[in-house]
């Protein structure tokens, strides 16, 4: 039996995203979410039948909505915002990245993982899925081959049997008609 849906809200900026799903964990999926937001409080579970209706009629559908008018956004921007600084030229912006220690060597990036035993693992199962699929192919001939013979036995058997009653039907005639003229003759 399918558990019931609820309908979740989290804000994305200047959108609300709801989702119908059957658990919290089910919306963090359908937002793409590896954090708990509920949690944190930026996602809750709604129950406004108007908000809910868009949802629960496209379960697991994520449905973006505006969260007011441009004007509305545009209002709600704070009146004196700092302007932004003119950008530094490339010499005197200062490096992202700090600078090593003097005497000391960068640390060497850790290597990604191997793909290895993944790529074996995955190999077998495409070579059991390539054997079962043959061997279903084999059995699927072995038995069209058994309903040909079937059916060839089956037609010998009617053929048979008709000309054995052909000749059982001339043999009870005339053992009918020898027995009535055995009782004539009596």
């Amino acid at each position: 039996m399918a558990r019931a849906l609820k309908v979740f809200r989290t804000s994305t900026g200047f959108h609300d995203a709801y989702v119908a799903a059957p658990s919290r964990a089910a919306a963090l999926r359908a937002w793409g979410s590896d954090q708990d937001l509920f949690a944190r409080g930026a996602a809750e579970q709604i129950d406004d039948p108007r908000l809910m209706a868009e949802p629960l009629a496209h379960p697991g559908v994520v449905i973006r909505t505006s969260r007011g008018s441009l004007e509305d956004q545009l209002a709600a921007l704070p009146e004196d915002r700092p302007r932004p600084k003119p950008a530094a030229s490339i010499a005197e912006a200062p490096s992202a990245a700090p600078s090593p220690r003097p005497g000391t060597r960068p640390k060497k990036p850790r290597p990604r993982p191997s793909r290895a035993r993944l790529d074996r693992a995955e190999a077998a199962i495409d070579r059991l899925v390539g054997d079962q699929r043959a061997a279903l192919a084999e059995l699927a001939d072995r038995e069209a081959a058994l309903r040909r013979e079937r059916h060839d036995l089956e037609a010998r058997h009617h053929r048979a049997r008709a000309k054995a009653e052909a000749a059982a039907g001339k043999a009870r005639a005339a053992y009918d008609a020898a027995l009535e003229r055995w009782r004539a003759g009596d």
